[in-house]
């Protein structure tokens, strides 16, 4: 049956600006897929992120509609033909699943879209001034999580380590994880002393400690670190395995993050693991402040993997103007509740 594609825009707006080492973010742009054929509907997203996704390119909207009109290629053509266009590659996948599942946000059914599981997230603390910080922690402590994720190095490197300190004096390693994640703020003689400060905090994990560029000093970082090393922005606009595999053996992180919307959906992501795996190397995967449309589909995705780790999947509740899904989070970890239901219609709306 011939399959029709449309696509729309959304402005989501924060219910309250989040500081990022790019800035104070408001509001964030997202994308919509929208399949029909006969009475089936299938829906994805495609989460671009100004500034930091590989395809923030003049031509994206041009190239969205050019997959839209072409849908009758099929997802693989499609895919292999959009990998300049991550993002876009992630909203077709989530679409087509969407498509063909018996309900249109069922991608990968299992006891965790019938409600019967949950999966350990981290709460996340955004960056802003002491006062701010101090809140979002009570905040991510008064919520129960176990793990929770500190953005450093972009406002005030004295107090944000300070703020750690009060935490990690609070609770032991045994009662609270604690990533941090410097977004490349750091060089390689600040990173190296900042990261043994946080040995001694017991802090988990640093992701992206140096710049995209220093993959030399970030090999240096890698080779006998004060703590772990986690590759973030390092994985965008890695497209071929080739370049993947050569990345993962030059500096030898001790895990990377996952970002669906930045690395090519499912497939991307499947491709990193797989290297990631064959060198011993650890995974976690993260959403990138996409609606609950894609956090969904990123959710269902790494349950289904078995995940050890806390996972990054607590940002859908950051906006005011979400799609209203059945996913909520409650002591630390994210869950599906299958007796809620999902709200299409503004959806429906732009994508006419």
């Amino acid at each position: 049956m011939k399959i029709h594609a449309q696509y729309g825009c959304h402005e989501l707006c924060f219910k309250q600006a989040s500081g990022t080492s790019r800035g104070v973010l408001k509001t964030k742009t997202t994308y919509f897929i929208k399949l029909s054929s006969g009475s089936k509907v299938g829906y994805g997203e495609c989460g671009l992120l100004k500034g930091l996704s590989y395809d923030d390119v003049p031509e994206y909207e041009k190239k969205l509609q050019w997959a839209c009109k072409n849908i009758s290629l099929g997802l693989d053509q499609l895919w292999d033909s959009l990998l300049q266009f991550p993002s876009i590659q992630f909203g077709l996948e989530q679409a087509f699943l969407s498509l063909a599942s018996r309900t249109p946000f069922e991608f990968f059914p299992s006891s965790f879209t019938k409600g019967i599981s949950t999966m350990a997230i981290n709460g996340l603390v955004w960056m802003g001034d002491e006062s701010f910080m101090k809140s979002q922690m009570a905040s991510v402590i008064e919520k129960n999580f176990s793990c929770v994720k500190m953005k450093i190095g972009a406002i005030d490197l004295e107090k944000e380590l300070r703020l750690l300190s009060s935490l990690r004096q609070q609770f032991s390693a045994q009662e609270l994880e604690i990533r941090v994640d410097a977004n490349g703020a750091f060089n390689l003689k600040l990173a190296l002393s900042v990261m043994e400060t946080l040995k001694h905090l017991e802090v988990h994990s640093i992701e992206q400690p140096l710049g995209v560029s220093d993959i030399e000093d970030l090999a240096i970082l890698c080779q006998n670190p004060a703590i772990p090393v986690a590759l973030d922005e390092s994985l965008i606009g890695c497209i071929n395995q080739v370049d993947k595999s050569s990345l993962l053996d030059i500096i030898k992180p001790q895990y990377i993050v996952l970002k669906p919307s930045f690395i090519g959906g499912f497939r991307g992501s499947d491709q990193w693991i797989l290297l990631a795996e064959q060198r011993n190397i650890g995974w976690w995967a993260t959403s990138a402040l996409e609606s609950n449309v894609a956090l969904n589909a990123i959710s269902q995705w790494v349950f289904e993997k078995s995940p050890k780790m806390h996972q990054g999947l607590g940002t859908g509740s950051l906006y005011t103007n979400n799609i209203l899904s059945p996913l909520y989070i409650k002591n630390g970890a994210i869950g599906y509740n299958p007796t809620s239901s999902w709200n299409t219609k503004l959806i429906d709306k732009l994508c006419t």
